[in-house]
């Protein structure tokens, strides 16, 4: 008889690139690689990527922790049943196919996303624009950097970035503006921080409202007045004029318009910058002064610039400073306009976005118009621009568009005027949704949805911020029947009769047709230009290393069977010959003038709301909120207020306040308090993550309306004119819920136990829970842990009876009830598995430190019950827990680094014990050592507590 041979493993490593921002950071995944299987083990950054050198954020360190299948769609469905594939496309090919023939080809939208790869991005482009007939395919990158998506092409003709992630290490001068780097793009930060340390006479200027962690390395911060920009920089173009930093003769060998421009910009006076900016004098004319004098210049901006009714204009005002100064087109110099997404990049490029057209083509070009055309062998192309995201949204909602396919993006959360969304995706006719998972806030709208491959699976190319190309490769293989987004837009194409167009089998085809297009009757009309990649072979598009356009000239790579080398490539500074891609090859400068945000204060709405990233989440959460490790910086949304105006009304640290605006009056906001004496009085902020998915109240896209800038169609983002009241009710409380399998316990959870617990509360927010305890047979390390921060509008001992019926029918409950405070426990043979802390007053976790104390004793730290929870307990540590006695371990108070779970309190006792540099504090406690995300945090909390001695003399 024959024996078994062992299904032998071998370590790999296997290179991709990282799913988050758009630094585009190069990932190593080592690997155990059998027949049956492959097990993702370790991640590293990769050492020899252009984009990181080695270093990853805290979320990339973390990508193997949120790629399990708990959540995934796995299968299509329709109304919520499972169908199969064929069932699937061919409802959604008949009924695009059936909205044309009955309203027109613009009753049909897509809306995708910067989550796509290259190859997705450019088969929905072609398929709507090119099969389709119209161009209302548009983006979540539209709600991130359209507005410098315009300027740029307003400017130099081209939407191209014309720095290098180096220049931001050999720069004189690095202005940041509307970017909180060091949370946003952490690895950059790390970049720039280095490259101060090493030149300590390079300057760093950031402009931005709040004092955000990125002001650590700050020389000079600027906190203006929201919406302002388009003053500042104006009134920098003027103060370079009247120094004489300007030389026209130059200027005007590569740019028009600075005639016009001075004029306009000459309108402000340094007063008039100071008052509409809302800044002292002397730290404009500091930052003046030191733009006018460095021979080398970066403004490095983001969300703040672009998410305006101003974007276009105040991105404008940037690039030309960089034009009139000559800070452009060489080392160290230009706007860079930075991305938030690893493909926007790509998506702009394929022409992913309602007024594009592919390959950096113009829609409004007939000629572009007739070369794409002929290209893609297409039948019919649009007639003009399509939608863009908020006119989507709307058109929907009037009826005028009957179909509409999200990929990728979640817009009931990230959109403005959460409930026109709701209300328009409520009214469609259909909406499919392609995702990873098999819940969120936009897939409640879907008739269909389809499983989509996600980052280990998928298999294709993304372009960073800094136009490098880099392969994301797939690792494992597609879970359930999950699919690629292109292959599931070639089924409905092929379906829809255009089979032949669309009969792509392997990626690597997509990405050479794709190359040949951004050459095709290119003659270097445009810096985008992969042509000498249309070659590729299935190997060598498999083993491309990360490439930056645009290209100098070379041959091009052979196509052949048995040919795996790599093209010979090598990258051009874009526009180094101060030739741009206009009619006349010159660069533009356009005059613009300040003008105040749409969404305006009032006395019935006084403050301003700013939101913007976390440091360890992104976008929706989705991926990052599985993660439970990601959540101990920040565990749930807060919204930051001054001091002075928490104090006017009436509120602390903990306390819940409702937010309403003029397009949301009727359905309250509710966040808890947080004091920032970093944010500006009438000003609060609020982070964008949290959605109604991880909070009753967590609707925060809800208070925005859908004011946005005429030329890009980027919304307002940035500048939501609210209102805030505290609100109060009877009861607060934390509800501590393990998702362990209770059968081993003789009872029986059902999967929405946590939804029930929900429903019981008027108020809710959600936090997963990372377990310190190993697996035993009482305890299931896999099982979910999460806290409920909860509040309602019963008496504790009302509240507790409620709880009661939903809790194991085998637990042995305790209760206790204080005063001031409750407690009740739910324990299976001595396991605790439920437990709920009650109180009469908000969470102030100042105050909870000083446990234990009958008003804050309920407020207990989540880390301690997550120790506790599904292990048994001794009647010492029930008691413990009825009186609130916390284990002094977990009172050292909020997480300040991720990855080594080192808390506040531990690092100031550091601090006071001698460490005074963020490296001592890494040689003692670990913490910055690692993804080095927190080292901002630990500079801001050396500041704060370090004494230096002095001695008089």
């Amino acid at each position: 008889m024959a024996t078994r041979q062992p299904d032998m493993m071998s370590e790999q490593l296997r290179q991709t690139t990282c799913p988050y921002c758009g630094v585009g950071c190069g990932v190593d995944i080592s690997c155990n690689v059998s027949k049956r299987a492959t097990t993702l083990d370790t991640v590293k950054g990769t050492p020899e990527h252009p984009a990181n050198f080695g270093r990853l954020c805290v979320k990339g360190t973390n990508l193997l922790e949120t790629n399990d299948l708990n959540g995934r769609l796995l299968h299509p469905t329709m109304a919520g049943q499972s169908v199969d594939w064929d069932t699937a496309t061919d409802l959604i090919a008949d009924k695009i196919t059936s909205t044309i023939a009955q309203y027109g080809a613009d009753a049909v939208a897509f809306y995708v996303s910067g989550q796509l790869l290259t190859e997705d991005y450019y088969i929905a482009n072609k398929l709507m624009k090119g099969y389709i007939g119209s161009a209302n395919i548009d983006t979540n990158s539209r709600l991130c950097m359209s507005s410098a998506v315009a300027a740029y092409k307003r400017a130099f003709g081209e939407d191209v970035v014309p720095c290098d992630y180096s220049d931001l290490e050999c720069t004189d001068l690095l202005v940041i503006t509307g970017s909180n780097t060091a949370w946003a793009h952490p690895v950059l930060f790390q970049r720039i921080q280095r490259a101060k340390l090493k030149n300590p006479d390079m300057k760093v200027i950031v402009v931005d409202p709040r004092k955000t962690e990125t002001c650590t390395i700050a020389d000079l911060h600027l906190p203006l007045k929201p919406g302002s920009d388009v003053a500042l920089f104006n009134g920098l173009l003027s103060y370079a004029n009247a120094q004489g930093c300007i030389d026209k003769s130059v200027v005007e060998s590569y740019a028009e318009g600075l005639e016009e421009t001075l004029k306009s910009a000459n309108a402000l006076s340094l007063d008039d910058v100071a008052e509409v900016c809302d800044l002292d004098i002397n730290s404009i004319k500091a930052f003046f002064d030191a733009f006018c004098k460095a021979s080398s210049a970066i403004t490095f901006y983001s969300m703040g610039v672009n998410q305006s009714s101003a974007g276009v204009d105040k991105a404008q005002a940037i690039i030309n400073c960089h034009l009139a100064m000559d800070l452009i087109a060489k080392d160290g110099c230009g706007p860079f306009s930075i991305t938030g997404q690893p493909n926007a990049m790509g998506g702009r490029e394929v022409g992913g976005l309602a007024n594009m057209l592919a390959a950096h083509m113009d829609l409004e070009n007939p000629k572009h118009i007739s070369t794409v055309k002929t290209y893609w062998n297409a039948p019919v192309m649009p007639k003009g621009q399509g939608l863009k995201a908020v006119d989507l949204f709307n058109a929907i909602e009037e009826g005028k568009v009957k179909f509409v396919w999200i990929m990728g993006t979640n817009p009931v959360v990230s959109m403005p005027n959460r409930g026109q969304v709701e209300r328009a995706l409520s009214k469609c006719d259909m909406v499919v949704v392609s995702d990873i998972v098999e819940s969120n806030d936009t897939l409640n709208y879907a008739h269909i949805a389809l499983p989509a491959t996600g980052w280990s699976e998928k298999d294709g190319t993304v372009t960073n911020s800094e136009r490098r190309i880099s392969r994301q490769r797939g690792i494992l293989p597609p879970p359930g029947s999950a699919k690629h987004d292109w292959q599931i837009l070639c089924e409905v194409a092929g379906k829809m009769g255009f089979g032949e167009a669309f009969s792509f089998t392997h990626p690597s085809q997509i990405f050479v047709e794709y190359a040949g297009l951004t050459g095709y009757q290119n003659d270097g009309k445009r810096q985008l230009d992969l042509s000498p990649l249309q070659a590729l072979n299935e190997a060598q598009y498999n083993g491309l290393s990360p490439l930056q356009w645009p290209f100098h000239t070379v041959i091009k790579a052979e196509n052949t069977a048995s040919s795996n080398s790599q093209p010979s490539l090598t990258s051009k500074r874009p526009f180094e010959d101060k030739r741009f891609s206009t009619p006349s090859g010159k660069a533009k400068l356009i005059p613009v003038t300040y003008k105040a945000p749409l969404q305006v204060t009032s006395d019935a709405y006084p403050f301003v709301v700013n939101s913007g990233r976390a440091r360890d989440q992104w976008h929706t959460m989705t991926r990052t909120g599985k993660a439970a490790k990601l959540l101990a910086h920040m565990p749930s949304a807060n919204v930051h207020i001054n001091p002075k105006d928490a104090a006017a009304m009436g509120v602390e640290n903990g306390d819940l306040v409702s937010l309403s605006s003029a397009v949301c009056k009727d359905a309250p906001v509710i966040y808890p308090v947080k004091m920032d004496t970093d944010m500006r009085k009438g000003e609060v902020f609020i982070p964008i993550h949290w959605s109604a998915q991880w909070g009753s109240h967590s609707k925060l896209g809800a208070l925005y309306d859908s004011a946005v800038d005429p030329i890009s169609g980027q919304p307002e983002l940035k500048h939501a004119a609210v209102a805030i009241a505290p609100v109060t009710f009877t009861t607060y409380g934390k509800l501590f819920v393990s998702s362990v399998n209770q059968s081993a316990h003789n009872s029986e959870l059902s999967s929405s136990y946590e939804d029930a617990l929900k429903h019981v509360c008027d108020y809710w927010n959600t936090t997963p829970l990372e377990s310190t305890e190993p697996s035993s047979s009482v305890n299931n390390s896999d099982a979910a842990l999460s806290v409920l921060n909860v509040a309602l509008n019963k008496g504790r001992r009302e509240f507790v009876q409620a709880l009661i019926p939903l809790l194991p029918q085998n637990a042995v409950l305790i209760q206790f009830h204080h005063h001031a405070y409750s407690v009740c426990l739910a324990l299976v043979d001595d396991v605790l598995c439920f437990a709920a802390f009650l109180g009469d007053k908000p969470e102030n976790a100042t105050k909870a430190l000083a446990a234990p104390h009958p008003e804050s004793t309920w407020s207990v730290p989540n880390a301690w019950l997550a120790s506790l929870l599904n292990t048994p307990i001794s009647v010492e540590t029930q008691r413990n827990l009825l009186r609130g006695q916390v284990d002094d371990v977990f009172l050292n108070g909020d997480v300040v680094c991720s990855c080594f779970e080192v808390r506040e309190k531990t690092i100031t006792d550091a601090i006071n014990g001698g460490c005074s540099t963020v490296a001592s504090l890494g040689e003692r406690l670990k913490c910055g050592t690692n993804c080095g995300s927190c080292k901002p945090a630990l500079s801001q909390l050396i500041d704060k507590h370090l004494v230096i001695e002095t001695q008089s003399v």
